[in-house]
């Protein structure tokens, strides 16, 4: 694989990685806020960072090379079902490791990473709507010189397009009804 390749899809994994870096300011934050020492702060905020900054980027590179398919949430969903747990299982791991030199997983692995699969589904949620709003604007701007930028690029231009096209539709639909006298059946109730 030349640079260039490397340099690309580092480019397709940066939003992805950067949100995983925000998730583990945001574990960060919460802990000061908790009340927990700087140094334990700063060793959870590292901790979970660092591997939701790989997974992320690695879901950029998985819908880099067509394995995810951009705006579907299942596949983000089933990602996450197996990335979370195991992002949350390396932070409890690291995280001892960084406070008293000694790796300190949860006495029942197991139960730990059923409870962190159900949660996975709210991380999903979240991780899909910050990406779906940030990987647009970035791959806009890289795609001049990355060929896969620019797919996925495109792919996100025809969505917002068949989005605004239905909206347009459902508008014009409304004008009409009111131009023919008919009661509007898009409005909601109790609106005048």
């Amino acid at each position: 694989m030349t640079y260039q390749q490397l340099r690309h899809l580092g480019q397709l994994a940066l939003p992805g990685a950067g949100i995983g870096v925000i998730g583990g300011a945001a574990a960060l934050g919460l802990a000061l806020i908790a009340g927990q020492p700087v140094d334990w702060a700063l060793a959870t905020g590292l901790a979970l960072g660092l591997p939701l900054a790989l997974l992320g980027g690695g879901f950029g590179l998985l819908q880099a090379v067509g394995v995810i398919s951009p705006g579907v949430f299942a596949p983000a969903a089933l990602f996450w079902l197996v990335g979370f747990p195991l992002a949350r299982l390396a932070h409890e791991v690291l995280a001892g490791l960084l406070l008293t030199g000694r790796p300190a997983p949860p006495p029942d692995v197991l139960g730990f990473l059923a409870y962190q699969a159900i949660v996975s589904l709210g991380f999903a949620i979240g991780f899909s709507w910050l990406y779906e709003r940030v990987a647009p604007g970035w791959l806009r701007r890289i795609r001049p010189g990355n060929p896969r930028a620019e797919r996925l690029y495109q792919f996100y231009l025809r969505h917002a397009e068949a989005q605004w096209e239905a909206r347009e539709s459902r508008r014009r639909a409304r004008a009409a009804a009111r131009a023919a006298g008919r009661p509007n059946l898009f409005r909601s109730k109790g609106a005048s």
